[in-house]
């Protein structure tokens, strides 16, 4: 039997125009609901977030999810919507005996807008949402309901009208996904058959596997997943950190273990500064990080923005936000594409002589300084540096698991390290309140440490040392100095944990002569939510 998803996938190309490609690397999504702008910005009042259908009159963005079906058991147990200023259940009439606000003057802009090629979904749970379902049936149920009010069924109370959207969006930041595979799968099966196409999506938090979701992805076929690279470690203004940007573990998930093995992964951004707590990224720093990523992962599908009103809002000044993310889009080159599940990648070098074999100039010296050591988890991109016995190394393209100096080619030797290395394997304002470090060190000096600091001079965080292997070894810890790991002769290898208080995740060989060459760290990071 083929997969419900790639069915309703082919079958939209013959119903809608050609605005969305649910197999192309250059759509738009744009949430659409919450007002966001409206909440930065409460006395312009004449950007606030206006009707649907006024974000509809071009081609850039192709994908509308409405923000956010954000109650799943109200009053009569119906679900309940709010979206912010344009429909919700305290200025808008209700359905009686609920809670579900009556949005039907909202039918004509959904239908102007599918109309126009768009996708409309519905996005269940938001930062605020913590709905679970108590059983298998239970989730089976609530699909059915959901179809009936949004999707392809029929019901005296569809908050809007006649209108059909076209799939769900599940945005779990809370409450975890116990049974969802359940409603997914539910889903899929009354759309079997359908006159049209629906689609399931997904939007997790950037840190893989996502605390919420991952189940739930793991075990049904998703269309699209709208990671949010924001407001945690790994966001999009974090893209040239060692260790906290990583489009490669969902570019992996995508091909190795998603039941759907054509899924699509989009990078999710803030429209503007005010639209996350961190992450924000401009747009000419974003284009060139979509541009590269398509370049590179065949899994790519484009890039989600929270919100479509905080885009517009930041044309005050600048121009349309959405629009310099739709431009960088279409430019560019694309990954090749994957097969059966599988990807082929090929590997370019670009030098300057015609010449069907490349050559590689190698600096006589390096300086090492603040570089970080070369580290098998980490997923570099061309130009990125790193250490790695006491050389100097840049990636000559996208490159991970493979040893500079390997018989990959991936990394060009910029010759010998003439200062020391440092190593920061995290940003050093992230403190972790448990966190295991490994440090492998070489050194030919007499002497060498490596060093946890710590997050604050007021609170010394308690660390525990495992191993140290050396001739002989000592560990100080106090409020007002980073507590050491400090061997008095050449370090080999050096294990600890954090096990009370906090620590930046900052490591460093701090003698002369001396290099990490390899370290990791692992920890439990707080999460952030967009509002």
């Amino acid at each position: 039997m083929i997969p419900a998803w790639t069915s309703v996938a082919l079958l939209l190309t013959s119903v809608t125009s050609a605005a969305f490609n649910p197999t192309g690397n250059t759509n738009l999504v744009a949430y659409w609901g919450q007002n966001s702008y409206g909440a930065t910005h409460t006395s312009d009042t004449a950007n606030w977030q206006t009707n649907l259908a006024n974000y509809c009159q071009d081609d850039t963005v192709d994908v509308f999810p409405l923000a956010f079906l954000d109650v799943f058991f109200g009053i009569g147990s119906l679900p309940e919507i709010n979206f912010a200023n344009t429909c919700n259940d305290v200025d808008d009439a209700v359905f009686p005996g609920s809670d579900l606000a009556n949005c039907q003057f909202m039918a004509t802009d959904i239908q102007t807008c599918q109309a126009a090629g768009k996708i409309i979904t519905l996005s269940m749970g938001g930062a605020t949402g913590a709905d679970t379902f108590t059983s298998e049936s239970q989730a089976e149920d609530f699909a059915d309901l959901i179809w009936d009010l949004f999707l392809g069924g029929t019901s005296s109370t569809r908050p809007f009208g006649d209108a059909v959207l076209d799939g769900i969006d599940l945005d779990i930041e809370g409450g975890g996904t116990a049974n969802f595979a359940a409603f997914v799968t539910r889903i899929r099966t009354l759309a079997e058959g359908a006159s049209k196409a629906y689609y399931i999506t997904g939007a997790p938090q950037c840190p893989f596997p996502d605390a919420n979701l991952d189940t739930v992805l793991n075990a049904v076929g998703f269309d699209a997943v709208y990671v949010q690279f924001y407001n945690n470690y790994c966001e999009v203004s974090n893209y040239n950190v060692a260790g906290d940007w990583d489009f490669s573990s969902w570019d992996n998930w995508a091909k190795t273990t998603s039941p759907n093995p054509d899924v699509k992964i989009y990078i999710g951004a803030p429209a503007s500064s005010t639209a996350a707590t961190n992450g924000y990224a401009d747009a000419s720093a974003l284009s060139t990080i979509l541009q590269a990523t398509k370049a590179t992962y065949s899994s790519f599908g484009g890039a989600m923005l929270w919100d479509i009103s905080q885009a517009y809002g930041w044309n005050l000044a600048n121009g349309r936000f959405d629009q310099a993310v739709k431009t960088a889009l279409l430019g560019g080159s694309s990954a090749p594409t994957t097969s059966g599940g599988s990807t082929t990648t090929t590997k370019t070098t670009t030098t300057s002589s015609s010449s069907a074999t490349s050559t590689t100039s190698v600096a006589t010296n390096g300086d090492c300084a603040g570089v970080a050591a070369w580290v098998s988890t980490v997923a570099y991109v061309g130009g990125s540096q790193v250490t790695y016995n006491g050389h100097l190394w840049t990636a000559n393209y996208w490159s991970e698991a493979d040893v500079p100096g390997g018989a990959s080619g991936d990394w060009a030797d910029d010759g010998v390290c003439t200062t020391d290395a440092t190593l920061i394997p995290a940003v050093a304002s992230d403190t972790l309140s448990a966190a295991s470090i490994t440090a492998h060190v070489s050194s030919t000096a007499s002497a060498g440490s490596v060093s946890v600091q710590a997050a604050s001079s007021a609170t010394a965080p308690t660390v525990s040392v495992s191993s140290a292997v050396s001739t002989t070894s000592s560990f100080k810890t106090n409020a007002s100095t980073a507590p050491s790991i400090a061997p008095t002769v050449s370090v080999s290898s050096v294990d600890a944990s954090v096990t009370s208080g906090s620590a930046k995740s900052v490591i460093s060989a701090a003698s002369t002569d001396s290099e990490i060459l390899s370290a990791t760290t692992s920890a439990r990071r707080s999460r952030f939510f967009k509002f």
